[in-house]
């Protein structure tokens, strides 16, 4: 309906534009100036605690569009928690330890790391760690992220330290911290052991190539002039080969090609031999496995053997079924070495170059070393093929390059003795998605020891001496709590800047040989412990916090990262998981679903969007996408999501606009005294209610957004609201159905701006300062309406829905009049409608059908008459549109034969001019 000057009538100073991006900051720092933080939490003390425990990004650069999606999840979370009455702290932490930042100080060209002592470049690497948090700091506030960002969490603060090394003290006095000898892998980029964590697979090209060791000693089995053939796409490990490891049940065949014996496994005879180019084969002989174990091959270019063994490893996916087995190389390998007493030969330095130990490739990088060991194979008669493959390899996730599995001596938590214990408790959490469960699980289940320990400078120091005279490992109690004492007083710096006698117990001795002389550790602890230790460091030392979290929210990669090293050492220090529920979102996607990346230029960064947009366009995204699976963004998606905002803001606006004149205190109109219509709208919006604050206990957001959208475009706007504009803009101020109105609309907006508070922060907060009698300084000291389902009437409900059916179909035949230039407006038209004997039942129940359908008259012909052709025919009744009959109300614009009847008002029709009588008269 529109009534020309509408927006007029609408007395309020709530602008109908948001301008988000300039309006926003201001509201922020009406927040900071407040405290609005601590006034939240002082209004909810003592209420029952939720802790969402944040996982600390990485503090390193700008913020992207993850993290964005990320922090307002949280953020969401945190809000509507609180909102449903609970005391919900939110303190947010920075990751800020490991090679990124040691790589930003090298880059930087403004330090020479060659030329300063540790503790200078640690200082440095700390400057700019925090100079990352304070910037990262901003950004997130200025998404509207509500948390204790006067007191964060940081991971290089001296009790935080102190605190994680009280958490490897307690794994090493349960006996799960030890150092071996083992392949991990190896970064000769970052010069540092990783964790299974710190991978990421990528494509890479490799030789692929298939070598013959000669049998040397058969014994009794194979004829000494047969080779045993083996397939590796890592040529540069050859050097390091001490054995060829077969299956013990698999058969093998000796066969005869080409005047020469080899040995494979018989189940992949056939596509070997397609790939080496043999023609002509004949199988000689077979053997089980375990047969062939102890015989002896010739190294193929070193003066050793190597021993044939057995193992479950084995498998028939690819290659020959013969593993070449080198102990220094490979998880597999090292174990079946240990079984059969190889011993362990390594000879890759820590740059990965070869060392002395592979003669004639010494200072050769390894990926180098491929292309010579190759050359060495085929002068040698020993090469049987060699192609190029591609395939997905273990890259460093920080320097993206390839790493190596490489034995060296390091720190170790030993997974299996408590491994049973964290699947007991997998099976005890909260799981979002389901299928989390089932990930975590097997990543526990199939995961092998910790390394723990890092090769380089930046991180927590693993607080363990060692004597100088045998060099026994010394750690206890007493010297894990002193090094936690001084670190929770001075960082953990301290252990670079003190010499060994400071930072242990007086009187220390050495408890296997007596002497008093230490020396220290240089590793330090992966950066997966440092933030896997935050559940002691931040939810037991922070009294507004409580152990355990009632949930952790992080991307679906942190089922291999903090959800995991959370865990391993919540289970490992105190005996339980750290947190009741796990979360996890997917990743964000270009509008065409690719992965977001600079080179394609495809990416959308938050701090634009806040700029151009608003935050709260950005945050309505977030909870428009269904976000526990990879989602999509980009800057159609972005301006569709602008429009569902301005259609919320709109329909806001409008319940503002008509209720400067209503008091909540003396102007309600009791629920008992409203229309059938005003109560349909009632229900609705308690309905309405329901779904959403189930959908934010459900972490379903996308369901708070579609529920609220379509409240206001399509229950409200479209309907409701609609129809009652000429009870608002037409009846006197006083009028009991115009207060009966205002009631349904003070409930609506009150409802609909704290139930997209958590959403919406910036656009409730100004809806708030608007409502007639809110009181409370913000919305955010708000909580949820109350759903009454005592107005729940379902023969109500379910009358008005089937006429809302019938309504669109008679909006329909009103848009095609106005298309064919029939009728103007629609107030401009008269409706016949010709239903059905149902039809004209329920229309019967109907009074002010005019006003329902917003036209001028209407008329209902009896049920089964027959419709003119030029009608409109629906399922359940026909509609003819026509020219409504008498004269326009200037002030209604509603046509009828009484207007001019009253004298003193000849322009206006019989309501309009008895309604502006009585305003004289009460003027």
């Amino acid at each position: 309906m529109d009534y020309g000057k509408t927006l007029n009538l609408l007395k309020t100073d709530f602008p109908m534009r948001g301008n988000l991006p300039q309006a926003e900051p201001n509201m922020q720092q009406h927040w900071e100036d407040i405290d609005i933080y601590a006034k939240v939490q002082e209004s909810r003390k003592g209420r029952t605690k939720f802790i969402l425990h944040d996982g600390p990004p990485y503090a390193n650069g700008d913020i992207h569009i993850g993290h964005a999606l990320n922090k307002t999840l949280k953020d969401i979370i945190v809000r509507s928690k609180t909102m449903q009455g609970y005391d919900a702290p939110y303190v947010p932490g920075w990751d800020t330890h490991g090679l990124p930042i040691e790589q930003a100080i090298a880059n930087s060209g403004k330090v020479d790391r060659k030329k300063m002592s540790i503790p200078e470049f640690r200082d440095y690497c700390k400057a700019y760690a925090l100079q990352s948090v304070e910037k990262q700091k901003s950004q997130f506030k200025r998404l509207g992220i509500r948390g204790d960002w006067k007191q964060p969490y940081i991971t290089l603060n001296p009790v935080y330290e102190a605190q994680q090394i009280r958490v490897f003290g307690e794994m090493v006095r349960k006996g799960y911290i030890y150092k071996g000898l083992k392949p991990v892998y190896w970064s000769p980029s970052s010069e540092s052991a990783l964790a299974e964590a710190e991978i990421e697979y990528k494509d890479k090209t490799s030789a692929s190539i298939y070598v013959a060791f000669a049998v040397q000693d058969g014994k009794g089995k194979l004829p000494e002039d047969a080779s045993i053939v083996i397939w590796t796409t890592t040529p540069w490990t050859l050097p390091a080969n001490l054995g060829i490891s077969l299956h013990p049940d698999y058969e093998y065949a000796l066969v005869q090609t080409g005047g020469k014996k080899y040995v494979l496994a018989k189940g992949l005879l056939e596509a070997a031999a397609k790939e080496i180019g043999w023609s002509d084969v004949t199988v000689l002989s077979e053997y089980k496995g375990s047969e062939l174990e102890g015989v002896l091959c010739r190294h193929p270019f070193y003066d050793r053997t190597s021993l044939v063994m057995v193992g479950e490893h084995v498998t028939l996916e690819a290659g020959t079924g013969c593993v070449h087995t080198a102990p220094g190389h490979g998880e597999d390998d090292f174990a079946i070495g240990q079984k059969y007493n190889l011993g362990v030969l390594c000879p890759v330095d820590d740059q990965g170059h070869m060392t002395a130990e592979a003669p004639g490739f010494e200072g050769v990088f390894y990926d180098k070393a491929n292309k010579m060991i190759t050359e060495m194979l085929e002068n040698s008669g020993h090469l049987l093929k060699l192609s190029m493959i591609q395939h997905q390899y273990p890259h460093d996730w920080r320097t993206k390059k390839p790493v190596i599995y490489r034995a060296t001596e390091q720190w170790f938590a030993s997974i299996d003795q408590f491994r049973a214990q964290m699947l007991e408790e997998i099976k005890n959490l909260n799981w979002t998605p389901e299928w989390g469960e089932v990930r975590l699980h097997n990543m526990i289940a199939e995961r092998g020891d910790w390394c723990i320990s890092r090769q380089r400078a930046w991180g927590v120091p693993i607080p363990i001496f060692y004597c100088r005279s045998c060099n026994e490992p010394i750690v206890n109690e007493q010297t894990i709590e002193h090094v936690a004492g001084i670190f929770a007083e001075e960082g953990s710096n301290a252990w670079f800047l003190r010499d060994e006698a400071e930072l242990l117990p007086a009187g220390t001795v050495c408890p296997k040989c007596g002497t008093a002389h230490f020396r220290k550790e240089t590793d330090i602890m992966d950066v997966w412990f440092d933030s896997g230790s935050s559940h002691v460091a931040v939810l037991e030392t922070r009294p507004e916090l409580q152990w355990p979290a009632d949930l952790y929210l992080e991307g679906s990669d942190q089922y291999r990262g903090w959800f995991n090293s959370s865990l391993i050492t919540g289970v490992a220090a105190r005996g339980s998981a750290p947190y009741k529920g796990i979360l996890s979102h997917g990743f964000t996607l270009d509008g065409e679903g690719r992965k977001m990346s600079k080179s394609l230029g495809n990416t959308i960064d938050p701090n634009v969007v806040c700029g151009k947009l608003g935050a709260d366009i950005l945050r309505l995204w977030v909870s428009s996408v269904d976000y526990q699976a990879d989602h999509r963004i980009s800057d159609n998606i972005l301006n569709q999501i602008t429009e569902v905002y301005r259609k919320i803001r709109n329909t806001l606006r409008f319940l503002l606009g008509n209720l400067s004149d209503f008091n909540p205190q003396t102007d309600r109109v009791a629920y008992e005294q409203l229309s059938e219509l005003d109560r349909y709208a009632v229900i609705r919006l308690n309905r309405m209610a329901e779904r959403v604050i189930k959908a934010y206990d459900e972490y379903e957001f996308h369901i708070v957004y579609q529920a609220v959208h379509h409240f206001c475009a399509v229950e409200m706007s479209a309907f409701y609201l609609d129809i009652i504009k000429d009870r608002m803009y037409v009846n006197e101020p006083g009028n009991a159905q115009r207060k009966a109105a205002q009631t349904v609309l003070y409930d609506t907006v009150l409802a609909i701006t704290k139930l997209i508070a958590p959403i919406l922060p910036h656009t409730a907060d100004e809806v708030w300062r608007y409502i007639p009698g809110a009181d409370l300084i913000s919305v955010q000291l708000a909580e949820f309406p109350a759903v009454d389902i005592s107005v729940y009437n379902a023969e109500l409900e379910a009358k008005w829905d089937k006429f809302n059916a019938l309504r669109d179909d008679v909006l329909k035949a009103l848009e095609e009049a106005r298309k064919s230039k029939l009728i103007g407006n629609s107030l401009s038209a008269a409706v016949h409608l010709y239903p059905d004997a149902e039809t004209a039942q329920l229309l019967s129940q109907f009074d002010e059908l005019d006003q329902l359908f917003i036209v001028s008259q209407v008329k209902v012909f009896e049920a089964g008459a027959v419709a003119p052709s030029e009608a409109m025919a629906f399922k359940q009744l026909s509609v003819l549109v026509v020219p409504a009959e008498g004269e326009k109300c200037e002030r209604c614009w509603i046509v009828t034969p009484e207007v001019g009847h009253n004298h003193e008002h000849p322009t206006l029709c019989k309501r309009c001019a008895s309604v502006m009588e009585k305003i004289s008269t009460e003027a």
